[in-house]
């Protein structure tokens, strides 16, 4: 024969749900975010909290501006560069022949 529970099927922490067992809602303001490809977005904020002036669109990721005719600008990041190419960036070849033969003197000299 099977047991029965009085709590299958529920949760610990449930309970009734409505506003006198949780306590009074926060006011809220929906704001309208656009971005340059057209998406509207309307995150709810505090009625007291300050609202950003750029929200990222869950559509596309490009920024979201509360101007509807005139949404920000996406500017793509700067590619992923490696350690080489930031050394290739401050030293030059013949700056590199210089370094690498000194280092293979010191090296040289020690063994």
């Amino acid at each position: 024969m099977a047991r029965s529970s009085g709590i299958r099927g529920s949760r610990i922490g449930s309970g009734p749900m409505g506003e006198t067992e949780r306590g009074e809602a926060a006011a809220r303001v929906a704001v309208s975010f656009w971005c340059e490809a057209g998406h509207v977005t309307r995150p709810s904020f505090a009625a007291t909290a300050v609202v950003p002036l750029v929200w990222e669109c869950p559509g596309c990721g490009l920024p979201a501006g509360r101007d509807r005719d005139n949404p920000p600008v996406h500017t793509p990041a700067a590619p992923y560069k490696t350690h080489l190419a930031y050394v290739r960036e401050r030293r030059s070849e013949a700056e590199a022949e210089i370094l690498l033969a000194e280092a293979l003197a010191r090296l040289r000299a020690t063994g």
